[in-house]
């Protein structure tokens, strides 16, 4: 398993970075196609809001070629790592199962 040096890309930033610069959509519009308030755009963009089950659902509608799952998995990246790095000490103290 490779360990990263650096955390993960949050979904907000992609959006914020790439899809709505070449999209020409503005964060109002974002929130009227997906059905949500301005205020959850705002969120997700300023990676303060994770990427729900239902905000992949409503960003897969929004951007067919990218699936619910795509928008997950690059949340779960995150809070792996963020748990990774809020919980470390912990997580050292845990003893591996013995294969029999």
């Amino acid at each position: 398993m490779i360990k990263r040096t650096r955390r993960p890309t949050h979904p907000g930033e992609l959006l914020r970075e790439e899809f709505l610069p070449n999209t020409g959509i503005t964060q109002a519009q974002l929130a009227r196609m997906m059905s949500v308030s301005r205020q959850t755009v705002s969120e997700l963009l300023r990676e303060r809001r994770p990427v729900t089950p239902d905000i992949a659902i409503r960003l897969s509608r929004v951007f067919p070629n990218q699936s619910p799952g795509f928008w997950l998995r690059m949340q779960a990246e995150v809070d792996l790592w963020d748990a990774e790095r809020a919980n470390s000490k912990e997580y050292n103290k845990i003893t591996p199962a013995r294969v029999a």
